[in-house]
């Protein structure tokens, strides 16, 4: 906040005249009504938003998924597309130190598994800005990202394929070239679909899987490299992680340090978690129904042999005490989840962890509770939510260390403890879990603020050294619970860990505390480190990276001094990130040689059955459906009635016809057969209270039934003799049509085997008191319809009846029977043999239905309203009878 200029007048009253404040993003959800309606968050000083910038800012609003887009240089020949927050920064870094940042064109990421169609939206923004303009050299675009922990990539690929070719022509014109390298669940598959799309379009890709590094790609998009250079993925190849073969490395990168002081004299501000270390009996508490996430929790448990479940117990306030099953390995088990913290506690007094899963708006309640009440047991909170307002971070903080509880996060995926502890979603997929060997322990410990590059990490170092001992991510916020140097100096202090790698960012001070550990020897084992965010330094402007505290506010936060303090102190520093795997391999190689890391026999690779949904979605098993639905999807972005989008309902104005034939017929039927539909809703919604399904209504509703009871009571009295008429109506006469019997004939055949006309006949109307319902279906099925064949030989019967009686008319049921059978008939949207099964099938006495459950909830809430009591029939309405 800066206030400026201000004035003290004679009294000595100050008065500001101006001010300029930052506010908290986050904390809108508090204090928005005291902001204002209106709060407007400019754009960088010393230049103007571009409208894409404001459309992806939009869609990241109303989505609980990350979408970020800055323009740097709408003309130039390097575009991105990365996921993650983290390694959003690592590629823009990568290809500014390869000497591209003034043709680097934009600076963006989506994350948290954003839908089909908010990627797709994400991705035609960026391509439509890439392709406004053509180079003679053309274009590239990046397609990367870390391994994902969670995201399914074949899932999110399918709204970028839909862009790439929505803009296929201009991709050509424009003589772009793309390039992906991504991983982590559903990876194969997604590559595929890009294998695929690039024989499709004919387009320049270039496609890569975890096999290469993240920005492995970077230096052959530029064309520093061949294209030929690095092999395509293979879809078939097996994904085998062996230690990488590098050259001797210089002895001199691990070597004697000489400290500024003694181990005693570093006085940094510690959290507790610098104190918390994880074994294989570690046991949690998880807070929210997060069972994918306990699910994979076992089975890295099972991959790593534990002899019980880490997940002691899940907490969820909004339903009563119960169990959810899960699988341990092959077997099934039972987690009980409880309704509050403090009995789940109680229950399970060997529960030292929390991971805690509610969200932005709860959380911060819900850890206060942890801490006040639970603090002597729980003594590590992992906090997974993004988006904590930062006073309420602060403030937890502050309590946790009051408390003596650790703190991982805000904004974390977690962290991971080979052959011991897993904190959600870490790690990934299973078979991420099995590539970077981290079902057993290695010698490598990592802290890192990303949990996407957290992923990478943990393959990069299978890849370069024989694993990850233990690793962290602290979280992106600006307030983490815990630091870098609180989780360095636990590994320092593991005798199990023999090389410390840290994946800082820009912003913040955090790293100098590493700094003062090295120069002091409190940190003594190699340090392999790196601060991303180098390119910030390469904009003319603020960008607001991927983390909320991915930002340099001061004197040496920006990444470039951090790196350069780090080198300093004795930490080991490559050029670039795309130098950090070789530096962990060359520490490795060394200590190795040196006898300081001993060999240790590979275990046998652990297997755990895949799990049933994960295997059907990777195409690898088949199961007949228990269910087969034709007729509605609702798997998609939106609603589907039998394959038109209820976006379409609402826009052709089909109405409550057209949505019945679409659920009913699975056929889009002509206006006026929807129209047809809707005036037989409405002429049998209601014929008073006297009949069957009416009475009983009414009396259930007097009874104190709720709505439903009510109305069923009214439903089931519908048969052969309360609106049965229709399907009778409809079978008679339509067999007599198709004999090509004449009315007389028919009535007379009736009449000799004594059978009663369906459809002929009321009680007060007549020929000289017609029915209003009757003519009104009537004129317009002949006024409309193509044909009425049926409705023409129910008239001649009809003749032929009140020629005897003039109250044997054709009824309102069947009316409605004989019209519909000639609509369905005779639309143009059904065969004869169609037609005929429907009417079999019920759906006319669906129709009745339908329209006579209106008018029994009109009776309910009508006898509701008038607050009608008990119903007794009276005595002098019944006949008692005891002499029979």
């Amino acid at each position: 906040m800066e206030i400026n200029p201000i004035v003290v007048d004679a009294a000595g009253k100050i008065t500001p005249l101006d001010l300029a404040a930052k506010i908290d993003e986050t904390a809108a959800f508090l204090v928005q009504q005291k902001w204002g309606a209106q709060v407007d968050f400019p754009a960088p000083f010393g230049r103007a938003e571009f409208p894409e910038e404001a459309y992806v800012k939009a869609m990241d609003a109303k989505t609980g998924a990350s979408l970020k887009l800055t323009i740097l240089n709408v003309t130039g020949r390097v575009w991105t597309m990365v996921a993650g927050g983290g390694a959003s920064v690592v590629y823009a870094d990568t290809i500014c130190d390869l000497g591209f940042a003034h043709e680097l064109a934009n600076y963006g990421e989506y994350s948290g598994a954003p839908n089909d169609e908010q990627t797709y939206n994400y991705a035609r923004t960026i391509l439509g800005l890439m392709c406004r303009t053509k180079r003679d050299d053309g274009k590239v675009l990046i397609i990367g990202g870390g391994i994902a922990n969670f995201t399914d990539v074949a899932a999110t690929f399918k709204g970028l394929i839909k862009a790439i070719k929505a803009f296929k022509d201009e991709l050509l014109a424009g003589n772009v070239s793309i390039f992906v390298r991504r991983a982590g669940p559903n990876y194969q598959e997604g590559l595929k679909m890009m294998l695929a799309l690039r024989d499709e379009t004919g387009l320049t890709m270039k496609i890569f899987g975890p096999e290469q590094d993240a920005v492995a790609v970077c230096p052959l998009a530029l064309g520093l490299v061949p294209l030929d250079s690095i092999p395509d993925f293979d879809p078939d190849a097996p994904l085998i992680h062996t230690v990488s073969k590098a050259a001797a490395p210089d002895a001199a990168l691990v070597r004697p340090r000489e400290f500024s002081g003694s181990p005693a004299d570093f006085k940094a501000a510690l959290t507790t978690m610098s104190t918390q270390q994880f074994t294989n009996e570690t046991r949690c508490l998880v807070y929210g129904l997060q069972q994918r996430a306990v699910q994979g929790m076992l089975d890295f448990d099972f991959m790593c042999k534990r002899k019980r479940p880490s997940v002691a117990a899940m907490v969820y306030p909004f339903q009563g005490n119960h169990y959810v099953k899960f699988y341990w390995g092959t077997e099934e088990t039972l987690i009980p989840v409880y309704t509050t913290i403090a009995t789940a506690c109680e229950k399970h007094r060997d529960a030292s962890v929390m991971v805690n899963f509610a969200s932005f708006r709860s959380v911060y309640e819900t850890c206060m509770e942890t801490f006040e009440q639970h603090a002597e047991q729980i003594k590590t909170v992992a906090i997974i939510a993004e988006g904590v307002p930062e006073a309420q971070t602060r403030a937890l903080i502050a309590t946790a260390e009051a408390k003596g509880v650790g703190i991982i996060g805000p904004a974390t995926v977690g962290g991971i403890k080979p052959g011991c502890f897993r904190i959600g979603n870490t790690g990934g997929m299973l078979d991420n879990i099995v590539t970077s060997k981290l079902y057993r322990p290695g010698s490598v410990c990592y802290v890192s603020k990303s949990g996407g590059m957290s992923n990478e990490l943990n393959n990069i170092i299978s890849r370069n050294s024989n694993g990850v001992c233990e690793g962290v991510a602290i979280g992106g916020d600006r307030y983490p619970g815990s630091r870098f140097i609180d989780h360095l100096l636990r590994y320092n202090d593991n005798p199990d860990c023999k090389i410390l790698v840290l994946l800082g960012e820009v912003g913040g001070t955090d790293e100098y505390d590493v700094v003062e550990a090295l120069k002091t020897g409190r940190i003594a084992k190699p340090l392999v480190a790196w601060c991303i965010g180098t390119c910030a330094s390469a904009f003319s402007f603020e960008v607001q990276f991927g983390h909320a505290g991915a930002c340099a506010r001061g004197f040496g936060e920006t990444a470039r001094d951090k790196n350069a303090a780090l080198a300093a102190a004795g930490a080991i520093v490559p050029r670039s990130f795309a130098e950090f795997g070789k530096k962990i391999n060359e520490v490795y190689t060394l200590l190795k040689e040196r006898g300081e890391i001993p060999d240790v026999p590979e275990p046998e690779v652990p297997k755990v059955p895949m799990d049933y949904t994960w295997a059907k979605r990777l195409g690898m098993i088949r199961k007949p459906a228990n269910f087969i639905s034709t007729i509605s999807d609702d798997r998609g972005e939106e609603l589907k009635y039998s394959g038109m989008l209820i976006s379409d309902v609402f826009s052709e104005d089909l109405g409550v016809g057209g949505v019945l034939s679409l659920l009913w017929f699975r056929k889009k039927l002509p206006p006026y057969a929807t129209k047809f539909v809707e005036m037989i809703l409405m002429v049998t919604a209601d014929h008073g209270p006297a009949v069957s399904g009416a009475h009983n209504t009414i009396v259930s509703t007097r009874a104190g039934k709720d709505l439903v009871s009510s109305l069923v009571s009214g439903l089931l009295t519908i048969g052969p003799r309360f609106g049965g008429a229709l399907d009778g109506a409809a079978s008679m006469m339509t067999a007599a049509t198709d004999k090509g019997m004449t009315a007389k004939d028919f009535v007379n055949e009736c009449k000799k085997n004594n059978v009663l006309i369906m459809g002929i006949g009321h009680r007060i109307k007549s020929l000289e008191n017609p029915d209003m319902r009757v003519v009104i279906i009537k004129d317009f099925a002949k006024k409309h319809f193509p044909k009425t064949p049926t409705l023409d030989f129910a008239l001649g019967v009809e003749q032929v009846t009140t020629s005897k009686r003039s109250n044997l008319i054709l009824n309102v049921d069947g009316c409605i029977a004989v019209c519909f059978v000639d609509l369905l008939r005779h639309c143009g949207a059904f065969t004869i043999e169609e037609a005929d099964e429907l009417i079999a099938n019920g759906c006319l006495n669906g129709l009745f239905v339908l329209g006579r459950s209106i008018g029994f909830i009109g009776h309910y809430l009508d006898q509701k309203r008038l607050k009608q009591p008990l119903y007794r029939h009276p005595w002098d309405d019944i006949s008692y009878i005891d002499d029979i």
